[in-house]
């Protein structure tokens, strides 16, 4: 009896702390289950507070932001597409990616894609790359306008392309400001070549009898440069440097200058110093070239010979060593006070012979190519009839043009009363 009363009260005891279990295991799934919840509708609430940031951002950024397919189909087009193009976003996306491109900037974009397409086939790739370019779009008024737009793939969570995401932005104010720049540039350029050419004729006044040799000299000088491919800055520095390379001789008497009947050696002496005063003359000068410093080395030579400080081979700069071919191929074909021209002929042999000893060997051989195959000829020197009062203020009025937001306009101004 006893025994039985006891598995009776065992059984209870067990069917009890079962459903002790039963409810603890309930009470547990039910938290879990409310966490759960819990934690979904925070990742909701994320996801939803993440696409409304990325809709806010897109939506009052000033730079367009549009994505395409892999057919340069539109699938997004953000509503800043109006400030720029003038269209809805829907007119936007209803229109052909070639009807907002220009025709260059369509191929442009396109070439663009293509090349980043064969970058995909490659094994080492930065997925994250960007590209940008330049390019002109067409507003609805039919006007165009400047963006610089920058390119990246969209892609799947293979890592593969399947859109590209495209953010253009206006440039019009910046293209406008270089524009302005490059014409500003070129006002001055024409101010300093009228100051150059005042400077010009200031020496030639004093040694009538080599009228002209500056600008012939210059003439073939950018002409050997062009020829063997110098840029087009390097030229218009060789230029402006030719047509004063002989500046120094303001500061050596008219007398010797002139003399027919040959130097002394201390009067020679004189005379090989006018590239250094040359230097002096317009090291103050802040030109964007080395003017001073190809004026300074055009008698140098190639084995070290030269004037005024022996300098040989790469140690002459390569505006200078176009400048000295120039420069004695033009002294030898004109006349001089103490002799007659030796013509074109023996100033070419001249060259020939000592070609890489005296002269540089490009710069020869494009001379020499200028002369017999392209039939090169000097222009013919026209004197300018202006009296030294002229001359003078209009090159005050040139230099304070270009140095007016400078410092160094009362440099240079001295430097040209001292002439």
């Amino acid at each position: 009896m006893a025994k039985s009363h006891r598995k009776a009260q065992d059984k209870g005891a067990g069917l009890g702390r079962s459903v002790v279990h039963r409810q603890v295991d309930l009470d547990e799934a039910a938290t879990e289950s409310m966490m759960s919840k819990q934690k979904r509708r925070r990742v909701e609430r994320t996801v939803i507070d993440s696409k409304e940031r990325y809709r806010l951002i897109t939506e009052r950024a000033a730079d367009v932001m549009w994505t395409v397919d892999m057919n340069m189909q539109p699938t997004y087009i953000s509503p800043s597409i109006t400030s720029l193009l003038g269209y809805s976003v829907q007119e936007a996306m209803a229109k052909p990616m070639q009807e907002i491109f220009t025709p260059v900037s369509f191929k442009h974009a396109s070439e663009l894609l293509k090349e980043e397409l064969r970058v995909e086939n490659r094994e080492q790739k930065d997925l994250a790359r960007s590209r940008t370019l330049e390019l002109e779009l067409i507003r609805k008024d039919g006007s165009l306008v400047p963006v610089e737009v920058k390119y990246t793939f969209l892609r799947d969570s293979q890592g593969r392309p399947v859109e590209v995401l495209a953010i253009a932005r206006d440039i019009s104010e910046r293209k406008q400001a270089q524009e302005e720049a490059k014409h500003s540039t070129e006002r001055l350029i024409r101010a300093m070549e009228h100051a150059i050419q005042a400077m010009t004729i200031i020496v030639e006044m004093r040694d009538p009898h080599t009228a002209g040799h500056q600008q012939r000299v210059t003439q073939l000088a950018c002409a050997i440069a062009k020829q063997m491919g110098l840029s087009k800055e390097q030229i218009n520095g060789l230029r402006l440097a030719g047509l004063i390379h002989d500046i120094g001789k303001v500061r050596v008497p008219a007398e010797i200058l002139t003399n027919p009947n040959g130097l002394s050696e201390p009067e020679l002496m004189m005379i090989k110093a006018h590239p250094v005063l040359g230097y002096e003359i317009l090291r103050a000068i802040d030109f964007p070239w080395p003017v001073a410093q190809i004026v300074l080395q055009h008698h140098e030579r190639m084995n070290g010979s030269g004037y005024p400080s022996g300098l040989s081979g790469e140690d002459i700069i390569m505006e200078a060593r176009i400048l000295a071919v120039a420069d004695v191929v033009e002294a030898m074909a004109s006349h001089r006070p103490y002799r007659a021209s030796l013509g074109i002929n023996k100033a070419l042999a001249e060259i020939s012979q000592n070609k890489g000893v005296l002269y540089d060997s490009k710069a020869v051989d494009a001379c020499l190519t200028l002369f017999r195959d392209k039939k090169f000829e000097f222009e013919r020197h026209v004197k300018v009839a202006a009296s030294l009062e002229n001359i003078y203020q209009g090159a005050l009025q040139s230099w304070s043009r270009f140095f007016q937001s400078r410092q160094q306009v009362e440099t240079s101004l001295r430097v040209l009363k001292e002439l």
